[in-house]
């Protein structure tokens, strides 16, 4: 049996003794010098999992991925300089996402800051908008021979005693508030000296679990107002699969005064809701928004894809709008009168103990709209050509049962609210800022994780941005890519600055003749094409007949055909 290793630095033993101790073990690692002593000391644990990727924005979203399915911080190790600016992008995505991520950077000791020493930024505070805590520790100076004096000895103690409570005050915080954390940590050389015994014990300062109230008196007043409002609106957005209890979506479903309104990204599921939103709205006249219009909006979940029902509720807003959430609530639709700060099940637990019958037809009369939406809706993709919305309809009714879909943004996201997705689909997409960046990274850590089958559907211009996101070693034999290739920029095409004109090809839409066929023979994957319906239906049963190997499969549409049969699907529900 190999016989673990130590840095010889204190502070690195401290940083790995305090993540073991808070159960943080999935460690993403860039590879650099100055790193050097937290690479040994978490490699050399046995109880790490260590994951090697170069690129550090690719390396930040794979831990994304990961934590994202986990539900744990993962940890992130880069050098110094501008390796760490490379995690800007996910940083925010888990900030906004509320994506539990540590950051560990190595960094040269503050004395060494702007005099011109190689590979040297300004690291600290880095992240302050869009971190939830920032750690800046002190550099160690590993003495050679015992220190006999005790003022300097004093020193030391006093150094490693603020170190460690920084540590625990930043790996505390990604935990109780869920989100990322940076821990900066400056290194004396030598970087690579080893220790076969560790020369400190670090104390480890407890989660706090959070305490949230929920008066007698607001829980009384709010449930009077529940009980007399005849419309009310429950709008779902971003929502990790089995949030909500199944009875309380059952509660929901059986009363008639309760609309709910979900989105792809909710993965909660019921013949009761509204699960194609823009479906619903999108030809709505004044007077069926106002019937639309509801007394209360209960929102619970992360961010909302639909702008149409962002734009709907600022303008036709409700009498009350309370959000339910342990951690924040952003005021979307300028109308916020209660943040209720509990989980979702704690609070209608508390809230819904006696039911009270009420006499309405809020859910009825907007539950037989939808119907006839969806007759619509089928009506329509029978005769369209091949394009954007009719490829999406056959992926959809082609993925497997059980598949976790990783959805890129832009286009892709949007066309998947058109569609009721199987049940059985876990769906997920960086929504926290909305990039196109990163989307292959965190679905290959999300894959890894999870151990499910995944899928992931991409834009072209995403999939390429982030292809880089392909060079690792943890990718699962069966892991798909579905690529829309339809040579640029598509969503700009339906965006009201379109224009036929060589300005607007180059710096909007971006058009491109690329292909992911040598990707594939470089990183691995089994490579598909289509170009017509047929083509489609037969090789995307091909790509799930086949888990020997990652397979991806580009679909060709047409550019210039793609944006004129969606805008003319919202105009057939008139």
């Amino acid at each position: 049996m190999k016989k673990r290793l130590y840095s010889k630095i204190p502070l690195a033993q401290s940083i790995v003794t305090l993540c073991e101790a808070k159960g943080i073990t999935h460690i993403v690692i860039s590879p650099g010098s100055r790193n050097a002593p937290l690479i040994i000391g978490f490699s050399e644990h046995p109880d790490m999992q260590c994951y090697s990727i170069v690129d550090e924005r690719c390396a930040a979203f794979f831990a994304l991925g990961i934590a994202q399915q986990i539900q744990k911080p993962v940890a992130l190790i880069c050098s110094s300089g501008s390796a760490l600016l490379n995690y800007y992008p996910a940083i925010s995505e888990a900030f906004y996402s509320d994506i539990p991520l540590v950051v560990l950077s190595a960094d040269r000791p503050i004395e060494r800051i702007d005099i011109g020493d190689g590979q040297t930024i300004r690291q600290k505070n880095v992240f302050e908008n869009h971190i939830l805590y920032s750690a800046n520790l002190y550099s160690e100076v590993v003495a050679e021979t015992k220190i006999d004096d005790p003022k300097v000895r004093q020193k030391h103690h006093e150094a490693q005693k603020h170190n460690e409570r920084e540590i625990n005050l930043a790996l505390n915080k990604a935990i109780e508030r869920k989100g990322p954390v940076h821990i900066n940590v400056p290194f004396y050389e030598p970087l690579y000296d080893k220790l076969e015994h560790p020369t400190i014990v670090s104390r480890n300062i407890p989660v706090e679990k959070p305490h949230h109230q929920f008066s007698e008196d607001l829980q009384s007043e709010m449930r009077e107002e529940w009980n007399l409002a005849k419309r009310k609106m429950v709008l779902i957005g971003v929502n990790s699969p089995g949030t909500v209890e199944q009875k309380w979506i059952e509660y929901f479903a059986d009363d008639p005064s309760v609309l709910v309104l979900t989105e792809t990204t909710s993965n909660i599921h019921h013949e009761s809701h509204i699960n194609c939103i823009d479906q619903l709205i999108s030809t709505l006249n004044e007077n069926e928004f106002k019937a639309l219009q509801p007394d209360i909006l209960l929102t619970i979940g992360g961010m909302v894809v639909s702008k149409r029902i962002k734009a709907f509720l600022r303008q036709y807003q409700p009498k009350s709008h309370w959000h339910i959430d342990s951690k924040k609530a952003y005021d979307t639709y300028f109308c916020l009168t209660e943040h209720i700060k509990l989980q979702p099940n704690v609070f209608f637990s508390r809230f819904f103990q006696k039911k009270k019958s009420i006499d309405s037809t809020y859910k009825s009369f907007w539950i037989s709209i939808r119907d006839h939406r969806r007759l619509k809706h089928a009506a329509y993709l029978d005769k369209i050509p091949f394009t954007d919305l009719k490829a999406f309809e056959v992926i959809f009714n082609s993925i497997t049962d059980g598949q976790m879909i990783q959805l890129s943004n832009s286009s892709t996201v949007r066309y998947a609210q058109l569609f009721t997705l199987n049940p059985t689909f876990q769906v997920f997409c960086n929504r926290g800022t909305s990039g196109i960046d990163g989307s292959t990274s965190t679905a290959i850590g999300a894959a890894l994780a999870s151990g499910a089958p995944t899928t992931l559907i991409t834009g072209d211009l995403s999939f390429f941005y982030d292809s880089n996101g392909l060079w690792n070693e943890y990718i699962p034999s069966n892991f798909k890519i579905i690529v829309i290739n339809n040579e640029g920029g598509g969503i700009f095409r339906i965006l009201p600055g379109k224009e036929e004109s060589v300005n607007f090809e180059t710096y909007f839409e971006t058009t491109h003749h690329l292909t992911a066929i040598h990707l594939c023979k470089m990183f691995g994957f089994e490579y598909h094409t289509a170009h017509t319906l047929e083509e489609l239906i037969h090789e995307s049963k091909k790509v799930y007949e086949n888990d020997h190997m990652p397979q991806l499969l580009e679909v060709f549409t047409p550019r210039k055909e793609n944006d004129s049969t969606l805008i003319d699907y919202f105009r057939h529900f008139v």
